[in-house]
């Protein structure tokens, strides 16, 4: 159900090219992969602690600091926000700080991360997408940009409907189909089947 305020919001949707790049883009990124996969770097970890000298009313004792589980948890804004924030780094080449100058104004990149509806706002501080960019390490980075190289370079074993080795497959069926039913063809076209394909080759 659509919120109150939203109702008065212009969903971005209606406001770009549904052909441009990046939009394309947005919906062939496979954005839960992404998500389970830089999910890690922010889940919480349990701390050993450290071993330090401490003094009770019966003299210097060894207390162990820090341990338990640590309150790191998830970043506070969408990972997929801030993956689309890296991705347009490495694609545009922009600064942080341009980088969320451009986010503000930029319908495109608004729905690329995401977003349902326009806000004039910054998506964040540019000093977050550093700290985003640290938390997921070498590691994240390699996998945002191997996700993304799977669904934009995916080869498609598409033949086109008129390709001339379909027009001799759909002979031969029917060729086939037509021994199957006891009726006996006078000519079957085998000869000139394998002609035309040559000539549309060449």
């Amino acid at each position: 159900m659509m919120a109150t305020n939203d109702f008065f919001r212009g969903r971005l949707d209606q406001m770009i090219d549904l052909h441009h790049p990046l939009v394309v883009l947005a919906g062939r990124m496979r954005w839960g992969q992404i998500a389970s996969v830089l999910a890690p770097a922010f889940a919480r970890k349990n701390r050993s602690g450290q071993v330090m000298p401490g003094n009770d009313l019966f003299g210097t004792t060894l207390e162990v600091g820090g341990a338990g589980v640590s309150t790191a948890g998830r970043p506070l804004l969408p990972i997929r926000l801030m993956a689309a924030l890296l991705y347009c780094k490495h694609a545009f080449n922009v600064s942080n700080e341009e980088r969320v100058a451009r986010w503000s104004e930029n319908v495109i990149w608004k729905y690329f991360s995401g977003q349902d509806y326009y806000t004039p706002t910054l998506p964040c501080e540019a000093t977050q997408i550093g700290r985003f960019r640290t938390a997921i390490g070498e590691a994240g980075v390699e996998a945002l940009l191997k996700v993304s190289i799977d669904t934009t370079e995916q080869k498609k074993a598409i033949v086109h409907p008129v390709d001339s080795r379909l027009l001799e497959i759909a002979r031969a069926k029917v060729v086939q189909a037509a021994k199957d039913v006891g009726i006996c063809l006078k000519q079957t076209f085998v000869q000139e089947g394998k002609e035309l394909c040559r000539t549309v080759k060449r």
